[in-house]
Parts: structure tokens; sequence; C-alpha cells
């Protein structure tokens, strides 16, 4: 049954992630986004790459925490991927924050690919119907309120 249902998720998620070959292995990385995503289905996701020894990554957690305060009831959800090779550099990095979102560990980027990330930090604004709607490379502090009016025009009811 939890193949079933993985497998339908990738069907209907091929939408949000950027199209690559089928791969005949998942990773653990790729089954708990897919758990996530699927747990927050009509829900909007901010869906964050980040790595410990990415400087803007350390500047934008605090934004990221506050967005997920601000907009939880409301149906905002943010996941954060880290694709730092050793766990212990991103456990390091996160005792800086407290950290109120999922976060997936994927030490071989295969999200990363999938998503074919430009730059650090990266994330995707993905819709109550799992498309990826809006992408930002890096994190620019004057363009803040263009990325929290992205989320409110998501988190609009329709």
């Amino acid at each position: 049954m939890i193949k079933l249902i993985f497998a339908l998720f990738l069907f209907v998620s091929s939408a949000v992630i950027a199209e690559q070959p089928a791969s005949t292995t998942v990773s653990p990385s790729q089954q708990q986004l897919a758990a996530l995503l699927s747990q927050n289905k009509g829900k909007v996701v901010l869906l964050d790459f980040w790595a410990s020894w990415c400087s803007p990554c350390r500047r934008s957690f605090p934004w990221l925490i506050e967005m997920q305060n601000t907009y939880r009831e409301q149906g905002l959800t943010v996941i954060a991927v880290n694709i730092d090779v050793e766990r212990a550099d991103a456990e390091k990095f996160l005792t800086d924050f407290a950290v109120n979102f999922n976060i997936i560990y994927d030490p071989d980027a295969v999200i990363g690919r999938q998503y074919q990330l430009k730059g650090m930090p990266s994330s995707f604004l993905i819709d109550k119907e799992g498309i990826v709607r809006y992408q930002h490379t890096g994190f620019v502090i004057n363009k803040l309120d263009q990325y929290e009016q992205h989320i409110k025009t998501l988190i609009a009811p329709l």
C-alpha cells in the first residue's frame, strides 16, 4: 500500500519536480520529501535548499522561521532540504536557530538535482495543487517583500 501511495505521489508530483529521467532507486531523502509533500497536500509549501557553508542561508533562516510562524495557520508549510555531505555540519548550523519546520538531510543532493538548483539557497513555492509557482535563487534582502507577497498570493483563498 505504501509503495502504491508513493508511486501515485511521484506521478502526481511530476509537475512539481523538474523533469528528470525516471530512477529505479528512491533515496531516503526522496521518500521523506514525498511523505511530507503528501501530508501537506492542499497547503502552500515553501521548499528551501540550504547548506551550512552558505552565508546567505544563514541570513535566510530567521526569515524562514518568521514566515512559518506568521503563515502556518493560513496554510504555509516550510520544508528545508540540507545538502551538506556531513550531517554534523548541518546540525551545528541548526544550533543557532529555533527551527520550527521540517529538515530533510540530502547528503547526495538527489533532491537538489531533481530541482536543478542554480545557487544557494534556492527556494520553491509550491501551490495548493502541488505545482511550483515561484522559484527564488539566493536570499536577497531587498526582495523579501516580493518573496512574502508570493506566499500571500498562494495562501489566499481561491
